[in-house]
């Protein structure tokens, strides 16, 4: 059961009251949040997926690009009225294929860019919140923004990772992607779905973009060699599976599944 709110047992209706912490508030601990003595004034925002993209999984109910844009236009909105200057990588339901997200980014100097997702997987209990970033000199800015998501969202602590999705490791700004939850999972999945939890996720995770200074980097778990071997596997049953298709005219199964590395690599 998560530490920090007080009434999970409610059912679904009660969500909305739910969503108010047993200790501090976001306001209080905001206000107790340090601005960085640099001059950052430029918050890069990538809502994930969008257009034909719907992100998640086949047959998922729930569409992740609608969830994420909802989140990143609150954050804009929370980080615009603490002074930032927002660049939103996507503003509507439109797809924006990956190199175009980093060229936003890296267009902009002594900004830092924030990558919004939702999780998902066949398997209904997985739950929980998860930061990733590349570069070392992201991991401060991930460690502060998990800390916040997780101390004000009603999910368990799945960790701060390291791995090379694109838009982290091809970025030149520190960069950070956040999996808010997991859309397949049930109590997380309704949720996502209120707007109050959602406001929520953008006050945290633009607490952490403030605090990016003040949080102590966390220990992470590091899984750049675990994607680097499921590009190289999935590369070496590309191959095998076009060697196969140039021996037969029938198509097989492995065909469909070739080539299945995560988009975001």
């Amino acid at each position: 059961m998560p530490r920090n709110f007080c009434a999970l047992r409610l059912p679904v209706a009660s969500l909305m009251v739910m969503l108010l912490p047993c200790g501090s508030s976001y306001a209080a601990r905001a206000s107790r949040t340090s601005e960085s003595s640099g001059s950052l004034a430029t918050v890069v925002i990538d809502a994930g997926h969008g257009g034909h993209d719907r992100g998640g999984i086949p047959g998922q109910r729930i569409a992740e690009k609608d969830m994420t844009l909802d989140v990143a236009q609150r954050l804009r909105n929370v980080l615009s009225a603490s002074g930032y200057r927002v660049v939103m990588t996507r503003d509507s339901d439109v797809f924006v294929p990956l190199p175009t997200r980093v060229a936003i980014a890296n267009s902009y100097r002594n900004a830092i860019f924030v990558c919004i997702h939702f999780n998902a997987t066949q398997r209904q209990g997985a739950g929980g919140i998860e930061t990733y970033f590349y570069s070392r000199d992201s991991l401060p800015l991930a460690s502060a923004i998990h800390s916040y998501v997780v101390g004000g969202a009603p999910s368990s602590n799945r960790g701060v990772r390291r791995r090379g999705f694109y838009v982290l490791r091809k970025t030149s700004i520190p960069a950070v992607l956040v999996e808010c939850g997991f859309l397949t999972n049930p109590t997380e999945a309704a949720y996502a779905q209120t707007a109050s939890y959602r406001q929520k996720l953008a006050e945290e995770i633009s607490a952490g973009v403030r605090g990016r200074t003040s949080v102590a980097s966390a220990s992470f778990i590091d899984q750049t060699k675990v994607a680097r071997s499921e590009r190289q596997s999935s590369k070496r049953s590309h191959k095998k599976s076009a060697r196969k298709k140039k021996s037969s005219s029938k198509p097989t199964g492995s065909e469909a599944r070739s080539g299945s590395i995560d988009r975001e690599t």
